[in-house]
Formats: C-alpha cells, structure tokens, sequence
C-alpha cells in the first residue's frame, strides 16, 4: 500500500445517546471530541441510535397486521362492486 494516501484505522469510542452506552471498535472516523475510558483516550463519535437501540435490532419494531387491512378495504369497496356490476 502506498504511504500516507489512506485514513488512520484505530479504536474509536462510539456513544449512543439514546441509551447512554459507549463502545469501542476500530474505525476511520474523524473527530475532534475525545474520551477517556479506563485511562485511555479514545477519539468520541456521538450517534444518535446503534444496533443497541434501534427497534429493528432489539426486536421492538411492530408489523402492521396486512391482513387486517385488506379485509377492510375489501368491505368497505364491496358495495361499490356491487352497484358497478348492476
């Protein structure tokens, strides 16, 4: 690989804010904020949700019930149908 062309890869701090849990993996994310957590600085990036915290991952997103929905729409329209074929 050449020198200097590529970003630095190095622990980042990454706190979720919704939850208030930070958590260290490696990035190339720039920041100007640091933390320092158990006597180490680590660069800080702010997220708004992670995997932690988003319904979708923590398996508290709710499903429309589609079936619902059609039967509904099918009786409310079913009048109509009728009338049209008459």
């Amino acid at each position: 690989m050449k020198q200097g062309i590529h970003p630095e890869y190095r622990e980042v701090a990454f706190c979720d804010l919704s939850i208030n849990k930070t958590f260290i993996i490696k990035s190339t994310a720039q920041t100007k904020e640091t933390v320092e957590i158990d006597g180490v600085t680590y660069p800080l990036v702010k997220l708004d949700t992670s995997s932690e915290s988003h319904p979708f991952y923590t398996g508290a997103q709710t499903r429309i019930v589609e079936a619902g929905r059609v039967e509904k729409f099918r009786a409310k329209y079913a009048n109509l149908a009728k009338k049209a074929a008459k």
